[in-house]
């Protein structure tokens, strides 16, 4: 089954679900980007502060505590739209030589984009090695996990592009970390998805896995990445799979939360083969309301959090399940800042984290939870040293800092370091 291409923010990673009305959106931004000279010493001045706070948010003080071991970030994503192929890499050359995105070009995203990645800036910015290594700051990140990120498909074996791609990259260079492994863009419902798959690993002895994105959500202002609500569950899928199965390859399930049930029945089918919750199953708007209508009362999110709850110890009862805390920063989940919390104040998103990262160890435990950055997607709303922060401050003297930025990463991806 071949994706359809949906030309919003969002495509770059993952989007394949409602259209957007790309023209009408680009007029919008052309009109904006006339009045670029007003915006200019606004901007500059933006980006001068924006780096003080960087500077101030990463002194050592304010880094979590990691193991001599150093860190393995097995969940962060790499693109450059300026060079390579990408559905944005039209808007994106438009606005390569702004410093900041106008406030106005912001606005004229339709909701479900702009309350999913928020600040569109990371989006639109070529993301590589040099950039993360920035971001990371004195956090020690010896090796890192690229997630696939949506590489735009004509046809299905137009993926491994992306892969390729990667292996030019300087990891391991110029103080960047290692390139540790790859997790390919591959759909199982495919008729040529085995084909797809040993095209993949030919192309690098670091593919050890797939994500097919899978979150689709019933409220039409929230943003869909899959074609259906069932994917994961559904016939084609969980045939198709044991192609990956068949091979040894692991695979990243990200779908929403309501959609649990549709992962349960996958990882129940497979049971020799590993998965990996992203992102605690996106609770959308459990921080704050979202779309038209979800959480919009607190009586709504606290039921969500009940059903969240039992759906991940269901989950959990699944050896062949590990999990990414990883996430938090996405403006989907609500409760957006306007600036991103940097490791020192993360006293600020600790009490609405505590009750999904303190659910998910008590579920999976140290030997199958690891720490991820999801950077740049949590750009917006935490500096990258703050993703890992809030959790060590929330699982306190429980929390293997060993375990969480190193081992468990190590075995799932097979990495050695």
């Amino acid at each position: 089954m071949q994706s359809a291409e949906n030309p919003g923010f969002a495509t770059c990673f993952g989007d394949t679900g409602r259209n957007l009305d790309l023209c009408r959106w680009s007029s919008s931004l052309v009109l904006a980007s006339r009045k670029l000279s007003d915006h200019t010493s606004t901007a500059r001045a933006v980006k001068a502060t924006s780096k003080e706070n960087e500077m101030s948010s990463t002194s050592p003080a304010a880094q979590p505590a990691v193991p001599q071991t150093g860190v393995i970030d097995p969940h962060i994503h790499q693109w450059d739209p300026l060079t390579t192929r990408r559905t944005k890499s039209g808007m994106a050359r438009l606005l390569r030589f702004l410093p900041t995105i106008p406030r106005a070009l912001r606005l004229a995203m339709p909701q479900a984009d702009r309350e999913f990645v928020g600040n569109p800036a990371h989006v639109l910015r070529p993301y590589l090695p040099a950039d993360y290594r920035r971001d990371a700051a004195e956090l020690p990140v010896r090796a890192i996990v690229h997630i696939e990120a949506a590489w735009p498909e004509r046809e299905h074996m137009d993926t491994v592009a992306e892969t390729r791609w990667l292996m030019t990259l300087p990891f391991g260079r110029d103080g960047n970390p290692e390139l540790g492994a790859i997790i390919a863009h591959v759909d199982p419902r495919w008729s040529d998805a085995a084909a797809v798959l040993d095209a993949h690993l030919e192309a690098s002895p670091l593919v050890r896995g797939i994500r097919l994105s899978a979150s689709h959500h019933p409220d039409r202002g929230v943003r869909d990445f899959a074609d259906g609500p069932h994917v994961l569950s559904s016939r084609s899928f969980l045939q198709g799979f044991s192609a990956v199965a068949d091979r040894g390859l692991s695979m990243e399930i990200w779908c929403y939360d309501h959609q649990l049930s549709d992962a349960l029945r996958l990882v129940t089918e497979y049971p020799q083969t590993t998965f990996v919750l992203n992102h605690y199953a996106t609770p959308v708007a459990m921080f704050g309301p979202r779309g038209q209508g979800a959480g919009r009362s607190t009586d709504q999110r606290a039921a969500q959090l009940d059903a969240w709850r039992k759906n991940i110890a269901a989950l959990a009862d699944h050896p062949n399940v590990v999990a990414k805390h990883s996430g938090l920063g996405m403006p989907v989940m609500g409760g957006e800042s306007r600036r991103p919390i940097s490791a020192a104040s993360v006293g600020e998103i600790v009490d609405r984290a505590a009750p999904l990262i303190r659910h998910l160890h008590n579920s999976f435990g140290s030997d199958r939870t690891m720490w991820a950055s999801n950077y740049p997607i949590d750009k917006p709303g935490l500096t990258l040293p703050a993703t890992l922060r809030v959790v060590t401050d929330v699982l306190g003297s429980d929390a293997d800092t060993t375990r969480l930025t190193h081992d468990v990463a190590s075995s799932v991806y097979r990495i050695e370091v």
